[in-house]
């Protein structure tokens, strides 16, 4: 690391603590280099890094001073989904998604939520991984326990208390991934024909597990800020058999917001009051940029209706395949299910992980890929804020890497996809993100991409393709519309 980047990193630490408020005047290039034995060219580059991230701001013969933070006054509008249940259609639109293969180098992929996986904080963990095979091989070719390792377990217990809950390692149900995760738990609180609650909008992965237990959907009006509308929940239940919810309320996927503490609770009391299971989706709570690390609904849990779900998927690399499930009083089902689908899963991964959480390795790459992923945030939110159309509204994560971004009305993601992807630049468009294909006017943008440039690329050649766009809907409009 050079001598600049370990400035800024201490810089970056104190604005982030607190040392340094909004506002508040940072010392002269002169003292710092003086203070820290840098020449002052160095001292200049550490500001200038710090600029880019939009932490400081330069005033004209005044200094840097610590920048007002983004705000979000310019937030997605409230969902408006059907008010009756619906079948999941978009398999098709997923599926052709995930089959994109890289066409060159210098593309730009902002449509998977894929977590930065060149950290150097994982090479503790790829080192494990590797000692394991060659030092124990035969742990890898045999059957494990069918709930998982008992040494990942007792780990993620002792994880668990960060967000609130008190698990016994015997409490959890190792899984391949979240998505086995949330696929088993639909099973084992369903049967087929069944309704189930969501957000809309909702993952698309959550509705295509839906999906495949031949289950129903109510989208549920959901807030960019707080979340799931209780009141339209609760109507929902009065008027329809609602088997479960399913709700991901800590950095959810794709609106970024954290449900408030006290909402979570309530939205337990709910599922109480109607005798309906909770399958909550916490894949990226780990990677909150708040402390402490919000509390899970499974922490209200008092009756063992909540079956939560989570993985490493998205804090350490999918590949991994290592997810988990508390599923309360479901536990039996559960793992009775998990069996059947997939029986045991791989040991050494399971092993690998619960020795880098052991030894601390786990909470230092959280405490880095957070920070960074906040950087990286603030720098798309200022890309898209300078180069995309002013009437572009724009979610505010409060952890995870993944925004979701709403465009004028009259503008087709689905269509400007194909243009942006000949220029080298994917995303994720609205209508996967919902039952019906609501949200033709909305994407999903991944912001682990580490390189600011190639953000900033990205984001200008979205608004290329969207000005194109924008010209060809006034061209082809009827000439009395436009009179209008």
């Amino acid at each position: 690391m050079t001598l600049y980047q370990n400035l800024a990193n201490r810089l970056r630490e104190h604005i982030q603590h607190g040392f340094y408020k909004v506002g508040d005047k940072l010392p002269s290039v002169r003292q710092l280099a003086q203070e820290h034995s840098v020449s002052i060219s160095t001292v200049q580059e550490a500001y200038r890094q710090l600029e880019q991230e939009i932490l400081v701001e330069a005033r004209p013969k005044s200094g840097y001073f610590v920048c007002h933070r983004q705000q979000s006054d310019n937030l997605p509008s409230v969902s408006r989904p059907p008010q009756r249940p619906l079948e999941v259609s978009q398999w098709e639109a997923v599926l052709n998604m995930l089959m994109i293969r890289t066409r060159k180098d210098t593309d730009v992929h902002l449509q998977h939520a894929m977590p930065d996986m060149k950290a150097s904080t994982l090479k503790p963990l790829l080192k494990t991984l590797s000692d394991l095979s060659k030092q124990h091989p035969e742990l890898g070719l045999g059957y494990g326990d069918v709930r998982g390792a008992e040494e990942l377990r007792i780990e993620l217990s002792r994880l668990a208390v960060a967000s609130g809950c008190q698990l016994h390692p015997d409490d959890l149900v190792i899984t391949s991934g979240c998505q086995e995760a949330l696929s088993v738990c639909l099973r084992a609180v369903s049967e087929p024909g069944d309704i189930i609650a969501i957000e809309s909008p909702s993952f698309y992965g959550s509705m295509q597990a839906i999906k495949a237990a031949n289950l129903k959907v109510m989208e549920i009006p959901t807030h960019p800020e707080t979340g799931m509308s209780l009141e339209a929940l609760e109507l929902a239940l009065d008027q329809w058999p609602i088997k479960a919810i399913f709700v991901t309320p800590t950095c959810n996927n794709p609106m970024g917001y954290t449900m408030p503490d006290d909402k979570k609770e309530k939205l337990y009391r709910l599922a109480q009051n109607y005798n309906i299971a909770i399958v909550e989706d916490d894949i990226y709570g780990d990677i909150s940029y708040q402390f402490p690390r919000p509390k899970s609904i499974k922490s209200f849990d008092t009756d063992g209706r909540v079956l939560l779900c989570s993985s490493f998927s998205k804090t350490i690399a999918p590949g991994m395949r290592v997810g988990w499930i508390a599923p309360g009083r479901y536990r039996d089902k559960v793992t009775h299910i998990k069996y059947v689908n997939s029986s045991m899963c791989p040991v050494f991964p399971q092993l690998a992980i619960a020795k880098f959480i052991r030894l601390g390795g786990y909470a230092k790459h959280l405490r880095l890929v957070r920070q960074r992923y906040e950087r990286q945030r603030d720098h798309l939110l200022n890309s898209i804020k300078t180069h995309l159309p002013s009437d572009t509204r724009v979610s505010f994560p409060d952890g995870s890497f993944i925004l979701w971004v709403e465009l004028n009305e009259n503008i087709d993601a689905t269509k400007m996809l194909e243009a942006c992807r000949e220029k080298g630049v994917g995303f994720a468009p609205g209508p996967l993100f919902s039952s019906t294909g609501k949200f033709r006017n909305c994407l999903r943008l991944n912001y682990s991409e580490l390189s600011m440039e190639k953000r900033e690329w990205a984001i200008k050649t979205l608004a290329k393709v969207l000005k194109e766009f924008t010209q060809e809907n006034i061209t082809t409009a009827p000439k009395d519309s436009l009179r209008r």
